[in-house]
C-alpha cells in the first residue's frame, strides 16, 4: 500500500470513529446518514406522502432504517439495481419501561439485554445513554432523539475476593441480576429516569409517553496502534459498513461516469435480533422502496420485476478476523487478516447468500478498484451467524453476496478493525455501484 493511500485511509478511519460517535443508537445512525446524504444533494421522501417524479437523489426512513437511492439520469423503469445493505443495530442494554430501582442504598436502572451480547464486556465502563422518546403534542406523539450529555451509568464487577471461583469456573452473570447500572446514592430525593429524560429534552416529564433508551461506551472511538493501524470503537458491527456504503456511493457519484444503474443503500435495523419486525430485513421495507421508486419513474408490477432480474446485492457485515489468541477457533486454511482488505463470506447451508455469480461481481469490483479480497469460512464444526444477506436474497429473488471488513472482539462494547479496511472496502463498493 503506497503512503498516499495510507494517508488517504487513515483520514477515513478518522472519519469513520467521527460516524460511530455521531451514532450512539439506530436512530441517530440514520440522523447522521440522512445529513450526509442532505449534504450532498438528497432529498428525504416521507412514507405517508407521494412520491414526486423526477427526485434523483433520495431518502426515505422509517424508524432505525434509511434506504437511499441515484437514478441515472432519464433511467427507465426496468433500470436494474445496485444495493449495499447493511445493518444499523447493535449488541447493547437496553432500559426496561420501569428502569427505576434501588438496592443497597445506591439508585439503579432496569435493562434488558438486546441480541448476542458479550456481557463481562460491559462490566467497568463509563457508560452513557440515548435514544428516542415519544413527547405528547397538540397533534399527538413526537419523537425526539436524545443522548445525555455525559456518562452517568456503571456496573461494577464483583470483586475477586468475593467470587474466588472465577479463577476456575469463569465469569457467570446472570442477566436479570448482574447487569442493572448504578447511578446515584438512594436517598429519595433523586430524580427517576422520567425526569431526567424530560429534563435533557427541554420538556415537562408528565409529557414523556415512552422511550427506546440505550446505554452505550461513553469513551470516545479512537485510532490505535503503533502507527495508528486500527480501530478501537463501540458499534464497529455494523456502523462501519454503514459508513463505508455512504462512502462508497458518495465517492461513484463524485465520479466522472455516469451511472449505469440506480445506486442504493439499504441500513436495517433489528438485525442482532433477527431482523422481524416492521422495518427489519425481513419487513416489505426495502421492497416498498423499489417499487414506489419504479412507480416514480413510470413503471408498474411488470417493470418491478425485470428492474430486480437485472439487479444485485451486497450485504455488507463485519467478517471474523483470525484471532492471534485463539487461532484454533478458525477455518485453518481461510485466514482472515485485517487491513488486507474486505473478505467474501460464503457458507454451503446458506447462512451467507454468496454464490459462484454475485462473488464474481464483487470480485470484479474489487479488481477494478485496485482492492484486495479475502475469504471467509466458518469452522465446519462450529455453528455460523448469518446477516441481512440470505433474507434479502429470499424476498426480492436477488443475486446477493456477504461481504465483510475484518475484526475483532465481535459484539463486545468496544470492538477493533484495521484503520485502513475502511477506505479499501469503500472503494470496492464505489467500483461495485458502476
Amino acid at each position: 500500500m503506497s503512503s498516499s493511500s495510507v494517508g488517504r485511509d487513515s483520514e477515513l478511519a478518522r472519519d469513520l470513529c467521527a460516524f460511530v460517535d455521531a451514532a450512539p443508537t439506530p436512530f441517530h445512525a440514520c440522523a447522521e446518514v440522512a445529513r450526509r446524504l442532505e449534504a450532498n444533494g438528497f432529498r428525504e421522501l416521507r412514507e405517508g406522502e407521494a412520491w414526486a417524479r423526477g427526485v434523483p437523489r433520495a431518502f426515505v426512513m422509517r424508524g432505525g432504517s434509511l434506504a437511499a437511492w441515484v437514478a441515472p439520469e432519464g433511467a427507465e423503469a426496468t433500470r436494474g439495481w445496485r444495493i449495499v445493505g447493511a445493518h444499523t443495530d447493535s449488541p447493547n442494554l437496553r432500559l426496561k419501561p420501569r428502569p427505576d430501582t434501588a438496592r443497597a442504598g445506591l439508585r439503579q436502572l432496569a435493562v434488558e439485554v438486546y441480541g448476542g451480547v458479550l456481557l463481562n464486556s460491559w462490566l467497568d465502563r463509563d457508560l452513557a445513554l440515548a435514544g428516542r422518546a415519544f413527547v405528547r403534542g397538540a397533534d399527538g406523539p413526537v419523537e425526539q432523539l436524545f443522548a445525555l450529555p455525559r456518562p452517568l451509568l456503571r456496573i461494577p464487577q464483583l470483586a475477586i475476593h468475593l467470587n474466588r471461583e472465577i479463577a476456575t469456573e469463569g465469569l457467570h452473570l446472570n442477566p436479570q441480576l448482574h447487569l442493572n447500572p448504578l447511578f446515584a446514592h438512594d436517598t429519595g430525593a433523586e430524580p427517576a429516569f422520567r425526569e431526567l429524560l424530560g429534563e435533557a429534552l427541554h420538556v415537562d416529564p408528565g409529557l414523556v409517553l415512552s422511550w427506546d433508551a440505550m446505554l452505550h461506551d461513553a469513551q470516545p472511538a479512537r485510532l490505535v496502534g503503533l502507527e495508528d493501524e486500527f480501530v478501537s470503537a463501540p458499534r464497529l458491527d455494523n456502523l462501519a459498513s454503514c459508513f463505508c456504503a455512504l462512502t462508497g456511493l458518495l465517492a461513484r457519484l463524485q465520479g466522472r461516469e455516469p451511472l449505469r444503474h440506480v445506486a442504493a443503500l439499504c441500513f436495517f435495523d433489528h438485525e442482532e435480533v433477527g431482523s422481524t419486525s416492521s422495518r427489519g430485513a425481513q419487513s416489505g421495507f426495502l421492497r416498498d422502496v423499489l417499487e414506489r421508486a419504479v412507480l416514480t419513474r413510470g413503471g408498474a408490477r411488470e417493470e418491478l420485476h425485470r428492474a430486480l432480474a437485472a439487479s444485485a446485492c451486497v450485504s455488507a457485515d463485519m467478517a471474523h478476523a483470525t484471532h492471534p489468541n485463539f487461532p484454533e477457533k478458525h477455518e485453518p486454511e481461510h485466514p482472515v487478516r485485517m487491513n488486507a482488505g474486505p473478505a467474501i463470506k460464503t457458507n454451503v447451508n446458506q447462512r451467507y447468500a454468496s454464490e459462484g455469480s454475485s462473488e464474481a461481481l464483487f470480485l470484479e469490483a474489487c479488481a477494478r478498484a485496485e482492492v484486495p479480497c479475502q475469504r471467509y469460512v466458518h469452522r465446519g464444526d462450529m455453528a455460523c451467524g448469518s446477516t441481512i444477506g440470505p433474507l434479502t436474497a429470499a424476498a426480492l429473488g436477488l443475486q446477493t453476496v456477504d461481504v465483510g471488513n475484518p475484526m475483532l472482539a465481535m459484539h463486545s462494547a468496544r470492538e477493533l478493525c484495521g484503520a485502513y479496511d475502511a477506505g479499501l472496502m469503500a472503494r470496492a463498493l464505489a467500483a461495485f455501484f458502476e
